[in-house]
């Protein structure tokens, strides 16, 4: 898939749509041979490669990094990047300066998070020729509202409120909604309302597609095991194994061998 028009295609085809989040060229270049559907450079790279324990810390500047380097390894899939805290808070002349700064670095559209206070500024850049891909549910930015990370949406006034904003957002021009942590029931009444499909990840199997980040999904965080995440590779001991591998050889002087060697 390497345009907006890929995700309508698969909705309208019943088919699902797979995604996952990449950070880096040399995990770009895999992603890139496989049959993934599509990628986002997450402002969970604040997270997942800095160290820090939210999302909050990403910044403009580390997104347009991230960005530049997953777009060199990508050729045939469609690259997405999240607008990072507050980005789209700042007034839209600060707005319109983060989207220019992330396109320029490769991205093809970007992911906004939240409805409330923003429904114009989206409407704006989609009116520009800015593709933007909407974000309810838990919304990562908001974790201190939210109190942690937790599923969203347990009222039924919550509910009704996540339901109304997805069509507000799907009136702006949006081309699709990722929904995080939310009721299967809520996702299946939100993906049925919409015409756009709906990405999910911890919302349960009836929208159109699922996310989850790489890193999780090949297992490489031993410790990050909540509900919706399935690890499809035991990447933490597989990684391990091969460094004490690699030791092992070194120590008994096995590696480098006379063929790996040069004369």
């Amino acid at each position: 898939m390497k345009t907006i028009n890929g995700f309508k295609k698969l909705k309208s085809e019943g088919k699902n749509i797979s995604m996952v989040t990449c950070y880096d060229y040399w995990s770009a270049r895999i992603i890139d041979e496989s049959d993934i559907d599509a990628v986002l450079v997450g402002d969970s790279v604040a997270m997942v490669m800095h160290g820090f324990d939210t999302t909050i810390n990403a910044t403009v500047e580390m997104m347009v990094m991230h960005t530049a380097a997953v777009n060199r390894g990508l050729k045939n899939k469609f690259l997405i990047t999240d607008l990072p805290f507050l980005a789209h808070k700042k007034g839209r002349d600060r707005l319109v300066d983060s989207v220019d700064a992330v396109f320029k670095a490769g991205a093809e559209a970007v992911k906004i998070e939240g409805a409330n206070g923003i429904l114009d500024d989206i409407k704006y850049l989609v009116t520009s020729g800015i593709p933007v891909m909407g974000h309810l549910g838990l919304t990562p930015q908001s974790v201190h509202k939210f109190g942690g990370f937790t599923v969203q949406g347990q009222s039924e006034k919550e509910a009704e409120l996540i339901i109304d904003d997805a069509k507000r957002l799907e009136d702006t021009g949006i081309f699709a909604l990722v929904l995080e942590m939310l009721p299967s029931e809520i996702s299946k009444t939100i993906t049925e309302s919409l015409s756009i499909p709906t990405i999910g990840i911890g919302a349960g199997k009836y929208t159109s597609g699922q996310i989850l980040v790489l890193q999780d999904m090949l297992g490489l965080n031993k410790n990050f095991n909540p509900k919706f995440l399935r690890k499809y590779f035991n990447g933490y001991d597989g990684v391990k194994s091969a460094l004490n591998k690699y030791n092992e050889e070194v120590k008994d002087n096995i590696f480098p061998s006379e063929k790996e060697s040069y004369s």
